[in-house]
């Protein structure tokens, strides 16, 4: 690598709105987040699927077709 190119890589204490905070590696001193994986609800377990359908599927519970 060339010397004098490279931005500073030093500890970076990252905040999430939820109140989460932890210690990373980055080129910034502080990061804040408003998700983070300790609230984001794919990693809580809270995440919702909902099949939605296709149009048809759309289209026959419209107009009640079986």
């Amino acid at each position: 690598m060339k010397e004098g190119i490279h931005p500073d890589y030093k500890e970076c204490k990252v905040t999430c709105a939820c109140g989460n905070s932890f210690v990373t590696k980055s080129t910034e001193a502080e990061l804040r987040l408003d998700v983070c994986s300790a609230c984001h609800p794919f990693f809580t377990g809270q995440q919702k699927f909902i099949n939605r359908g296709g149009r048809v599927e759309k289209f026959k519970n419209k107009y009640n077709i079986d």
